[in-house]
């Protein structure tokens, strides 16, 4: 499984693995519960892979956010998401310091929490984000070469 592979849809909660395309949609399972359904075009899917954290002076991908979260619990769960907002924002200082305060709400923390801690609980491998950060980076070197 990887991140690419894992999506949010709006209105429903928890996150969910794309296993195939249909005809109108995908069909995605859920990670908590692994229930199958079709979701259509209708409904707004965000991949993980294509959400990023705002900081002062760029955008850093979740999945740079969810490593860092790897590697400060040591692979176990984190923070409560329905901690309160000042020990939500202690948390997210720690983890992302740059972090864009004003732009980052508590809701996006919490979310993020969750997030990580429904990964940790389906097994979701961390190691891969920096693997597939050395790949992205030994694939454009190559590309830069042609």
């Amino acid at each position: 499984m990887t991140i690419e592979k894992i999506v949010s849809i709006l209105g429903k909660p928890g996150l969910y693995k794309v296993l195939s395309q249909s005809k109108n949609g995908v069909i995605v399972e859920s990670l908590e519960n692994g229930k199958r359904f079709p979701v259509s075009a209708v409904h707004q899917i965000s991949a993980l892979s294509d959400i990023a954290i705002y900081t002062y002076d760029e955008e850093v991908p979740l999945k740079d956010v969810f490593y860092a979260i790897f590697e400060k619990e040591n692979g176990k769960e984190t923070i409560n998401p329905k901690s309160d907002k000042d020990t939500l924002k202690n948390f997210m200082r720690e983890i992302l310091p740059e972090y864009d305060e004003e732009r980052v709400y508590v809701s996006n923390i919490k979310k993020l929490a969750q997030w990580y801690n429904t990964l940790v609980k389906s097994g979701f491998d961390f190691k891969n984000l920096k693997d597939s950060d050395k790949d992205n980076a030994g694939n454009t070197a190559e590309n830069d070469k042609s």
